[in-house]
Formats: structure tokens, C-alpha cells, sequence
């Protein structure tokens, strides 16, 4: 039991999220908001609202946040910080 306790409260002690997970959500966010300032443009049959609209909805709804969920950086990896790893061997 003191194990499962050990686990649980070291699981809680760092965010899993790192700066760049939250750059590339904002991103996301970004691109929602500007998909749906496109959709809100006056001609309704243009370019702007029937094309660019949903294609910069999807990249953020379906790319990008999910995307900014998703990544880990391949440095995330835990160092060896033990005492043992940098001082002398046991006796």
C-alpha cells in the first residue's frame, strides 16, 4: 500500500505539460479563432468562408490541439540522478 502511495504522489509532482505543448495548443487556438473570424466574412459564397474557413477549423480542432496533447519531447526521457551515479562505488 505504501507503494501505490509512493506512486500516486510522485505521478502528481511535475506537470506533463512543457512549453511546448502550450505553443502549439495557443497555436491551435490561433487557428480556431481565425477559422471562424474567416466564416464570418460577408460574401458568403467566397473564397474566405467556403475554403480557407474549414481548412483553418480542421488544422485546429483536428491537428494542432490534439498535436499539442499529444508531444513529447525526446529529451523528456529521466536522467539518472541518483547519488550513486556520481560518487564513488559502494564498499
Amino acid at each position: 500500500m505504501a507503494r501505490e502511495l509512493a506512486k500516486r504522489k510522485k505521478s502528481f509532482e511535475s506537470l506533463p505539460f512543457k512549453k511546448a505543448n502550450y505553443q502549439i495548443i495557443g497555436v491551435g487556438l490561433i487557428s480556431i479563432v481565425f477559422g471562424y473570424v474567416a466564416l464570418a466574412q460577408q460574401p458568403w459564397d467566397g473564397v474566405l468562408p467556403l475554403v480557407v474557413a474549414p481548412i483553418l477549423l480542421v488544422l485546429g480542432y483536428c491537428i494542432l490541439v490534439p498535436l499539442g496533447i499529444l508531444y513529447r519531447d525526446k529529451n523528456g526521457e529521466k536522467k539518472d540522478t541518483s547519488p550513486t551515479s556520481t560518487t564513488a562505488p559502494l564498499k
